[in-house]
């Protein structure tokens, strides 16, 4: 059996990112749509996620490796930005308690500084710039 899985599986991209986000995509449009039933609403989510389903397994079983790889590229450019700042987020409130976040008036940089220090200088170690905020 091993080997015959390997033989299919010989050549082909397999899982990525982008494979990742159209199968959880799947499952939760799906989820919802069991959700509405037999309505409308229904029925156009579930064939929304079996749809994102079938292309998800194209997509794993496709020979044309540089195609779906450009697929998957173009969606990381999507997909990081996102990332980066639902993970910022959490960050700061997971150190909410203890940290205060500025941003850099010069370059934008999100800086974090202890909390309950008074009124302090900040200096950006991006690009020097000081400036005085109250913790």
């Amino acid at each position: 059996m091993r080997n015959w899985l390997q033989r299919v599986m010989a050549g082909r991209y397999g899982p990525d990112q982008l494979y990742f986000a159209l199968f959880i995509a799947a499952l939760l449009l799906n989820i919802i749509g069991a959700f509405f039933g037999g309505s409308v609403a229904g029925l156009v989510l579930d064939v929304l996620g079996y749809g994102l389903l079938i292309w998800a397994f194209i997509r794993f079983l496709s020979r044309n490796i540089y195609a779906r790889r450009r697929e998957n590229d173009r969606f990381l450019r999507f997909w990081w930005p996102v990332r980066t700042k639902f993970a910022g987020f959490f960050r700061r409130l997971k150190c909410s308690r203890t940290h205060k976040f500025f941003k850099c008036p010069g370059c934008g940089n999100m800086l974090r500084v202890p909390k309950g220090k008074g009124k302090i200088e900040i200096t950006c170690p991006r690009c020097g710039e000081r400036f005085r905020r109250k913790t």
